[in-house]
C-alpha cells in the first residue's frame, strides 16, 4: 500500500508517467471492437426484457417440494408461453410468464395450483398490463435521453462544448456496452437495471469530470509558453488523477462484485442479478472511458484549433533545437572536449526532467585515511 501511495504521489507531480494520449489510437481500437461486438449482441440476441417492459405475470407460491424444471414445465403448459422460474429462500417459487392477457390469469393460476398442488388461495399473482409495461419503457428511454442532454449542457457551460462532447462519447460507449452485455448473457431487464445503468453514469461522469478539472487548471495560459503542447498537459492530467481513479473504481466494483458473484452466482438470489451486473460492467467501462477514452477525444479536438496547432509547431521547433545542441554536446564529449553528459530535450514528455549528476561531482576531494 505505501508502494502505491508513493506512485500516486509521483504520478501527481509528474515524476513519471503513462503516455494514454500518444496511445489513444489503441485505446480507440479496443473500444470500437468491444463496441462492434456489443452491438452485435443486441442485433443477434436481443434484450430478455422483463415483464415491466412487457406486460405479464409474476406468481409466487408457498413452499413446495416441485423443482425448478419441473415448475417451469407446468407453467408453459398452463400459460403457452416461456415462464421464467426462481427458487426463493422460504422454499417457494417465483413463476414470471411474459406476454399473457391479464384476463387470463386466474386459469393460469387454478392449473398451476393443481400441477404444484397448493391451494389457489395460497399463490399470489402480480399483474402488469403490456400497455403499462409500454409506457414504462417509453418514460425510461425518455429519461436517459434527457439526462444525456443536461450532462452535455451543463458541461459544456462548466468547462467547454469539446469536453461536453467527449462526456457524451463516453457515456454513449458505457452504455452500449452494458447493454450488450446484457443481450449476450441473456439477462433480464427490469427497472432495477435502469437504476443500475443511470448509476453508473453518474460513477463515469465523476471519474471524467475529475480529469477535466485538472486539464482546466493546467491549461490556464497555455500558449505563452513553449515547452507542453496541450496532449502532454492533457497526458499530466491523467497520470495526476489515475491513482485516485482505479482507488475509487475498485472500492466500488468489490460490494457489486460480491452481489454479482456471491449473491447471484453462489446463493442463487437470481433477483440481484439485474441491477448488480449493470453496475458491475458499468462500473468498469466507466473507469477505462474516462482514463482511456474522454480525455484522449479532447485532446484530439482541441489540437484541432488554429492556436493550438501553432504551440505545438513551436513546442516541436524548441524541441529540435534542442536535441541539436544536445547532440553537438555529445559529440565534444566523445572527442574529449566537453565533461558532461547530453540531455534529451524531448524527453519528460509526461514527467519532469531529472538532471544527471555531473561527472565532476566529488572531483579533488581527499580520499582515504588522513595522516
Amino acid at each position: 500500500m505505501s508502494k502505491l501511495g508513493n506512485l500516486g504521489a509521483r504520478l501527481h507531480r509528474g515524476e513519471v508517467g503513462y503516455d494514454f494520449v500518444g496511445n489513444r489510437k489503441i485505446w480507440y481500437g479496443i473500444s470500437i471492437l468491444i463496441t462492434i461486438t456489443a452491438i452485435l449482441g443486441l442485433a443477434v440476441r436481443g434484450l430478455n426484457m422483463g415483464i415491466e417492459f412487457q406486460g405479464g405475470a409474476v406468481l409466487t407460491t408457498p413452499r413446495t417440494n416441485v423443482s425448478v424444471a419441473q415448475a417451469e414445465s407446468y407453467a408453459q403448459e398452463a400459460s403457452g408461453h416461456t415462464a421464467v422460474v426462481q427458487k426463493l429462500g422460504s422454499g417457494g417459487l417465483r413463476i414470471q410468464i411474459a406476454g399473457i392477457d391479464t384476463g387470463k390469469s386466474d386459469q393460469i393460476k387454478d392449473a398451476l395450483a393443481k400441477d404444484l398442488n397448493v391451494g389457489p388461495e395460497k399463490i399470489n399473482a402480480d399483474l402488469v398490463g403490456p400497455s403499462w409495461g409500454q409506457q414504462i419503457a417509453n418514460k425510461a428511454w425518455e429519461g436517459l435521453a434527457i439526462f444525456m442532454v443536461l450532462v452535455v449542457i451543463y458541461l459544456a457551460i462548466a468547462f467547454e462544448w469539446r469536453m461536453a462532447i467527449a462526456a457524451l462519447v463516453a457515456l454513449v460507449h458505457d452504455i452500449t456496452i452494458t447493454t450488450g452485455i446484457y443481450a449476450l448473457v441473456g439477462f433480464e431487464v427490469t427497472p432495477g437495471t435502469v437504476i443500475g445503468l443511470l448509476t453508473i453514469l453518474g460513477y463515469s461522469l465523476y471519474d471524467t469530470v475529475v480529469v477535466f478539472d485538472s486539464l482546466k487548471e493546467q491549461t490556464k495560459d497555455l500558449t505563452k509558453q513553449s515547452r507542453w503542447t496541450y496532449s502532454d498537459v492533457a497526458n499530466r492530467s491523467i497520470n495526476s488523477t489515475l491513482v485516485r481513479s482505479i482507488n475509487t473504481t475498485v472500492v466500488a466494483l468489490l460490494p457489486v462484485g460480491g452481489l454479482l458473484f456471491i449473491g447471484g452466482g453462489v446463493l442463487g438470489a437470481g433477483m440481484l442479478n439485474d441491477i448488480s451486473l449493470s453496475l458491475f460492467v458499468g462500473l468498469a467501462a466507466g473507469a477505462y472511458s474516462s482514463i482511456f477514452i474522454a480525455t484522449p477525444l479532447v485532446a484530439d479536438l482541441k489540437e484541432r484549433e488554429p492556436q493550438m496547432k501553432a504551440l505545438r509547431k513551436r513546442v516541436l521547433a524548441k524541441r529540435a533545437q534542442a536535441a541539436t545542441e544536445d547532440g553537438l554536446v555529445a559529440a565534444r564529449t566523445d572527442d574529449g572536449s566537453g565533461e558532461d553528459e547530453p540531455q534529451d530535450a524531448a524527453a519528460a514528455v509526461v514527467g519532469q526532467r531529472s538532471q544527471p549528476a555531473s561527472r565532476n561531482r566529488g572531483r579533488g576531494r581527499p580520499s582515504g585515511k588522513r595522516r
